[in-house]
């Protein structure tokens, strides 16, 4: 798995974020704030047991930088599945735009 482990940790790990910063708007409405602040804090847990491991795995051949910027290429990609598929949002221009600045950041990263 040896470089990939960072890349795979990194999906999930975002796949958990967007669940705990949003889901919420659609599975826990009706439920009261604290309520839905601790559960997005026990989401938000599993999120790191997968975020520090592939900081630590990928530290090791890419820079600070490099994993910063494959971080948020990532997570905008799991965000914008997250929100046409499970919130069935729109997919809207803003998308590709907002990855295409992506793309450019990762090319220059690089």
């Amino acid at each position: 798995m040896g470089r990939l482990a960072p890349v795979v940790l990194l999906v999930f790990s975002n796949l958990f974020m967007t669940y705990a910063w949003y889901g919420h708007l659609k599975d826990f409405r009706s439920k009261p704030l604290l309520v839905v602040i601790i559960i997005s804090w026990g989401i938000a847990l599993l999120e790191y047991c997968l975020q520090v491991p592939a900081n630590r795995l990928g530290s090791s051949f890419l820079s600070l930088g490099q994993l910063k910027v494959m971080q948020e290429v990532i997570a905008m990609a799991v965000f914008a599945v997250f929100a046409v598929f499970y919130m069935k949002q729109t997919l809207r221009l803003d998308f590709l735009w907002a990855g295409l600045c992506l793309c450019g950041a990762a090319y220059f990263m690089f």
